[in-house]
This record gives C-alpha cells, structure tokens and sequence, in this order.
C-alpha cells in the first residue's frame, strides 16, 4: 500500500509541475512576437575605454572593476542631456551606443538625432560637436575629428570638417554622383568583405573611398507600392512606382569599381592607377601605418587569380605586387591586411592557401616571413594585438569544428595559448593595449555567459550568467552529433531537437531544416546547439527536427566548401539524403512523414530535395528560393558555379525549371515582393513552369517585402510555415 501510495504522490506531482509550466507561442519565439524580448537571453553591452571597460546602460555608464565585476557609475543620461543643453535637436535617449575613443581621456561620443558629440564627462562639457541630419553612409574619424558622408537621398560623397570653435566646412568630392554612379557605399554587392565605402587613414588626414559605376548594370524592375501605407502624399499619384535594383546576373555587365583618395590638407584626389576596372574586384583597402601607402586585395572576374598590390596614396602610382594566389577552382580574399603595432614593415594576411584559413607573416616588400598559424582548423576572424607579448589574438575552432573560442598566437616563435575555457561559442572584444577581453559566450546548456580575461596572468573573472528566459516552459531535448557524408568519409555535424514528451515507441512526423549554401553554417556550440527558435516551437507540436551542415557549408576548410563547385546543390542533396538515411534507422521517425523547410539557399535546397527525391519528402516549404543560378547575382553566382557560358552543363544540372515536373508532394514557395536578393523572377518562374508541367504548388507573396520578413511579418510567415506542416504532414 505504501508503495502505491508513493507511486500515485510521484504522478500526481509530476502532472503538477506539467501543468505549472507553459507552452511557448509564436509572440514568444519568433522575432517581431509580442513576446519575443521577453523570452530573449539576457545580456549586458559593453564598450572599451583604453584598457578600462564599461558598461552601457539605456540611462547611464558604468566603470567596471576588472577584477571583481563591480561597477561604479561613470555619469548618467541625465547629466549627459544637461551637459550638452537643452535643445532638442541634441537630447539622447539612450547610452547604448557611447563610444570611449580616447585611451586615458575621460571623453565620450555620443549621437543625437541631429548632432555628433564629443563631451568632457570630467569637466562636464562639450567639446566637439558636429551636425549629423541628412547624412548617409557616415564615418568619423577620431584622430582628425572629420566626417566622411553621403547626403541623405543623394549620391555624391562630402567630408565635413568640425573642430571646437573653427565652424563646420564640407568638400564635396564628388559631383557626378547618381543611381548609376555611387561613392563611398559598399560594393559588389557587399561581398569579398564590403560593409562600407569610405576608409580613414591612420592619421585621420586621408580618406579612401569607392567610386562605383553601374552604368551599363540592368535595372532588375521591382515595384514600391506600399511606400505611403496606401496613401500618396497631397498631389502624389496613388500608382505604385517603379523601384528599379540595379542588379548584375552571372555572366552580364558588371559594375565598375575604382579607389579614391581625398587629402584634406591638399584638398586634392586622386585615384588609384590599378588599371581598367572592367571584369575585376578591388577589395579590402588597407592602409600602411605612416598613411602614405593603400593596398588593395585585386581579384579577376573568375575569381581565380588574387593579387596584393600596394599604391601611393599621394600620386596613386602602383608600387608593387606583393602576393599572388591563384586556385583551380576560386580565391576569396575577405579581410585586409593588418600591420603589426612593433614593426611598420610587417603584416599579418590571411589565407587559405594551405586549405584552411590561416594568419601568415609577410613584410611590406612581399617576404613571406613565415606561417603564424596552421593545422586542420579555421582561423575565424582576427581580434587584434598584444604588443607586449608579440601575439596576435584570433577566434578559431581548433577545439572542435563546432567551436568558436579565442586564442593569442606569438608571432616570433608561433606558440598557441588557448585564453577562454576552451568550450562553446565565444565572441570576444580586445581591449586596446590587448591586455584584456571581455568575453561573451554560450555553451549547449548555457544560455549566456560573459567573463573578463585577463590576458598576461590568463585568468578569467565571472562578469555576469544570464537566466534561462525558459525556465519556466516546456522545452524539448536538444541533442548534437555526426554521420559521415555522401563520400564516405567526411564526418557532418548535425542537431536534433526531440518532441515534447517525446516516446521513444512513437513514430514522429519529421521536419528536416535545411540551409547547406556557402558562409553558414547551422550546427554549432552555442545554446541549444545553435538551435532556432521556430524548432522549439515545432517540438511542442509534436514534430522532430533534425539540422544538417552538409559539404559546402563554412568553417571546415577549402576542400569541404569546394566540393560543390560548378554544381551547387548536387552534393548538398547527397549529403541531406545521408541525413535521411540516418533518420529512417531510427524507430521513432516516421519515414511516410518527412518534410523539409529552407530559406534563400535553403529554399533552393528545399525544392531540389522535393523534386529530385518526390517519393521521400511529402510536404516542403521553401522561402526566398533560388530557382536558376543564371539569374543570380554575378559576384556570388559565378565564384561557386562559373558563368552560364563557361559551365552551361551545371547551370542547366542544377536549374529546377526542369525538375518542376516530378513534383508530387504538398510544396509551398513563399517570397518577398520586392526581394533585392534573390529576386521575385526564381519563385514566378518556377510557378509558371509547374503550371505548363501539371503541377500544383502553393504560393504565397509578401507585398512589399525584402528577402527576408520585417517586424512582425515575420511571425506571421512562421505562423504560416508552421500551418503548412500542420495540414499537410502531421
């Protein structure tokens, strides 16, 4: 009797604790929900003064004890408000955003609507100010204090200059600025690295900048129609108007890229000599430490033939070639040489000439001097140096494929020294000498964690651990493991998120998530393996998920991402096809109820799935797809597939307007209206085709959207996502 009464107590209070936790909704999960930031993992932003590290807070900024975590008030958003005055063009609402520039001085940078701030928050005053309305594009010098812009709506490229009690000028650089014509914006569609256009010198005296002409691109014909929410403006047509992106396809007429260099003492420009623009990509300007000399990674249309070249940054005459790589297949320079703070005539250049991202030593005459680092790992991204120590600090997953952590390298004799605790995801920000990094990571079972390292004793001070936001709902398991790909020898990371109350003697409908193109990756370190949201949403409705980061994906070296050269898609799909295999050896998959959902590279994947394998896959939701790579964009189309010309056998291998008959199962293709990216002609074409081929998927269009859904359209298009599964797979 005592061991039923127990028995009945144990079920009685498990039903209890089920009943007290709560199932997630959409508003919860998905970005743009009611709920979203709510159930977000929290997190704390901060900013490096010098060697000193602050803490930014919507109303005030705090120093932090490195040492022990603690914080003590810097000043607040109120004293900053009452410092700069009342005028309203200049009050702040928020801290977020503060910037230390000046190691050792206690000045902050602080942005209004209108007005660029310098304040003195020792002697609580202003003591820079500048003008910031009507401005694109804009990049502040902290040395020089100048200002490099583009006009709000125009197209021609300013510097405006602004010293406390001098009066503001501005140069016009250029006037023949125009939708065909840009300057000082990012470039080739912001691929080879681009986020911006304008680069300062070292000694704030000379901008770099680029001037790119797109004359003779087409103007692909998008259409704004939701620009006044319905209503035209008094006077205005209420038509819908032509929105015109310019928008270069593999194998047509590119734009032409050249660098500027604008003197602010000479107030002259002159452009680099590097020769006739017309089929080549001028990337990752860089500049020498004595602001006399700009290189420039220089790479040919087929993208196999990179070369670092250095010019004079007053005549614009080229100085030398100091490297050159070329590949069979292709060379994509993203990062700009870095010069080391203890010799001006050495740099650190990045390369995966070995076959995999590594960090070489190279002088300003083109020596090799020698290889920093090496081994069967990437090196992720650069942080910067420690002087003292000669090091340079690096992200990379030498750990484990699935990691990011940071690491310090000597450059004189290539000793490693592994800084975080070697687990999870870390992003990690340098402080300036190199001696410190604030370090903010997650680990599978650890929704957010952020230490302070101290690099010269390597030890590590607990800043702060955030809550689980989920604590209190029902959440599935999250698991991570490997099978070897399509051939047979490569092992592929994947995830798998279990049903709610998952049984193991039950057979699940299966949703398989899909991404597989270049620069991505799924599987990873972080919490929950990196799982997204919308997965966890699923689980509670009953369905498995599973993840797989198939060949051609990032972060495992050259060999694995170039496996899918001139034929994107068609190793990708073996590799899923292993991931199914896998998945109908496990009794609770229901192998009658697969289904598969992927956005832009993914949606391409999703089709190719549903229409190469139509007996395996029952139900498919693809977003954004590529549908025929000859009507992508030139950079990223013909780096992985040739031109259309060059390789037509791939071109037409990989295209789906042919696979459009063999659809069978239930396949829905969701876009964006006015997609910049991959434009609304992939997802009508491949409809048109099913139409003259007898085939019957779903379509649904989001008026007016990019490539991917804005604010809470987003959660309708999950909601949307999530109902297709609903009717037509479970």
């Amino acid at each position: 009797m005592n061991k039923i009464l127990a028995l009945l107590t144990s079920i009685i209070l498990s039903m209890s604790a089920q009943a007290q936790q709560k199932s997630f909704t959409l508003e919860d999960l998905n970005f743009g929900g009611t709920n979203y930031r709510n159930l977000t993992v929290r997190n704390r932003w901060t900013a490096w003064w010098g060697d000193e590290l602050v803490r930014l807070h919507i109303d005030k900024c705090g120093l932090i004890d490195k040492t022990s975590g603690k914080e003590k008030t810097l000043f607040t958003l109120k004293d900053i408000n009452q410092w700069i005055g009342s005028g309203a063009d200049d009050g702040l609402r928020s801290l977020y955003h503060a910037q230390f520039p000046y190691a050792g001085k206690p000045l902050v940078l602080v942005e209004g609507d209108a007005t660029k701030l310098l304040v003195d928050f020792k002697a609580h005053k202003v003591v820079f100010r500048q003008s910031i309305t009507n401005k694109n594009n804009a990049d502040w010098s902290p040395v020089s204090k100048f200002t490099a812009y583009t006009e709000l709506g125009g197209y021609n490229l300013f510097v405006r200059s602004s010293k406390e009690n001098d009066g503001v000028k501005d140069t016009q650089l250029s006037n023949d600025g125009s939708r065909n014509i840009l300057y000082g914006t990012s470039v080739h569609r912001d691929e080879f690295g681009y986020s911006k256009g304008t680069f300062w010198s070292p000694d704030g005296t000379k901008l770099a900048f680029t001037r790119m002409d797109q004359t003779q691109v087409n103007d692909y014909p998008l259409v704004d129609y939701l620009e006044n929410d319905w209503t035209p403006a008094p006077g205005e047509s209420r038509s819908a108007k032509y929105a015109p992106e310019k928008y270069p396809m593999a194998g047509e007429t590119s734009h032409k890229v050249t660098i500027g260099v604008y003197d602010t003492n000479s107030q002259q420009t002159i452009y680099l000599k590097a020769g006739d623009p017309t089929n080549r990509y001028f990337t990752n300007p860089a500049w020498s430490p004595d602001s006399k000399t700009v290189y420039l990674f220089e790479l040919n249309r087929d993208q196999n033939d990179c070369r670092l070249v250095s010019y004079n940054a007053a005549t614009g005459e080229k100085i030398a070639e100091l490297y050159r790589e070329t590949d069979a297949k292709y060379v994509e320079p993203t990062s700009p040489i870095v010069f080391l703070p203890w010799d001006k005539n050495l740099f650190i250049m990045q390369s995966q000439k070995d076959g995999y991202n590594h960090l070489y030593l190279m002088d300003t005459r083109g020596k090799l001097i020698k290889q920093v680092t090496s081994g069967t790992w990437v090196v992720m991204d650069f942080l910067g140096f420690n002087a003292k120590k000669h090091a340079v600090i690096y992200s990379s997953n030498e750990s484990s494929p699935l990691q990011r952590n940071t690491w310090m390298a000597n450059v004189d004799n290539g000793k490693r020294t592994l800084l975080d605790n070697g687990k999870g995801w870390h992003n990690a920000q340098l402080s300036a000498s190199g001696t410190f990094l604030v370090d903010n990571y997650s680990e599978p079972t650890v929704p957010r964690r952020i230490e302070i390292i101290d690099i010269n004793k390597l030890k590590r001070t607990n800043y702060f651990t955030a809550p689980n936001p989920w604590k209190d709902y029902r959440v599935p398991e999250y698991s991570c493991g490997t099978i070897k790909a399509a051939d047979g020898t490569t092992d592929l990371y994947y995830r798998m998120v279990k049903p709610i109350d998952f049984n193991p003697e039950k057979k699940y409908p299966t949703v398989v998530y899909v991404y597989g193109g270049p620069h991505a990756h799924n599987v990873d370190a972080r919490w929950h393996y990196g799982s997204r949201s919308w997965e966890t949403y699923m689980a509670q409705k009953g369905y498995l998920l599973f993840i797989l980061d198939n060949r051609g994906s990032e972060n495992r070296g050259r060999a694995f991402e170039q496996a899918t050269f001139r034929q994107l898609g068609q190793e990708e799909m073996k590799d899923q096809m292993k991931g199914v295999e896998f998945l109908k050896s496990l009794p609770y998959v229901d192998a009658d109820r697969l289904g598969v959902h992927g956005w832009s590279f993914g949606g391409f994947m999703t089709i190719s799935l549903m229409t190469n394998y139509p007996d395996v896959f029952k139900v498919g939701v693809a977003g954004g797809p590529v549908i025929d790579w000859k009507w992508y964009e030139a950079m990223y189309g013909e780096r992985y597939m040739d031109t259309p010309e060059a390789n037509p056998e791939g071109y037409a291998k990989t295209s789906l307007l042919k696979q459009a008959k063999n659809l069978k199962g239930k396949l829905q293709v969701i876009t964006g209206e006015n997609d910049p990216v991959v434009v609304p002609q992939h997802a009508k074409a491949f409809i048109h085709q099913c139409i003259l081929d007898g085939t019957q998927p779903d379509f649904f269009m989001y008026p007016g959207e990019p490539h991917n859904m804005r604010g809470h359209q987003s959660t309708h298009l999950h909601e949307r996502i999530t109902q297709y599964f609903e009717d037509y797979l479970k």
